[in-house]
C-alpha cells in the first residue's frame, strides 16, 4: 500500500517525491477531479494526500468519496502557500498523530 499526492504546488510535489511519495500536478478543478478519480481506482493506493486548495476546489467529490468508500483514505494537507496555516502546523500534525513532542 502506498501514498498518492495530488498537488497544485510544485514545491509540495517535489518535497513529497523526495520522501518517496508519488503524485500528480493539478491546477484546475477538472484536472484535480480526474487525478482524484484515477487515484481512487488504483488498488495499491491506501492514502491520497490532496492540498487544501484543490480539496476546496472539488469539495463535493472529496466529500462523496470520503462518505461512500472505505479505501483509500483522503487527507487534505496544507502546503507552503496555505492561508489558514498557523506557524507550527506541521509540528502540531506530527505531535497529534504520534503523540511525540518535537
Amino acid at each position: 500500500m502506498r501514498f498518492e499526492l495530488i498537488s497544485d504546488n510544485t514545491d509540495t510535489l517535489v518535497g513529497m517525491r523526495l520522501a518517496g511519495i508519488t503524485g500528480v500536478m493539478a491546477r484546475e478543478k477538472d484536472e484535480a477531479e480526474t487525478a482524484l478519480k484515477n487515484a481512487v481506482n488504483k488498488d495499491d493506493v491506501a492514502i491520497i494526500l490532496i492540498t487544501e486548495k484543490l480539496g476546496e476546489m472539488c469539495k463535493d467529490l472529496v466529500y462523496d468519496l470520503k462518505n461512500t468508500r472505505q479505501k483509500p483514505l483522503i487527507v487534505e494537507i496544507p502546503d507552503a502557500k496555505s492561508s489558514g496555516r498557523k506557524k507550527h502546523a506541521i509540528t502540531d500534525y506530527v505531535r497529534d498523530a504520534i503523540g511525540l513532542k518535537i
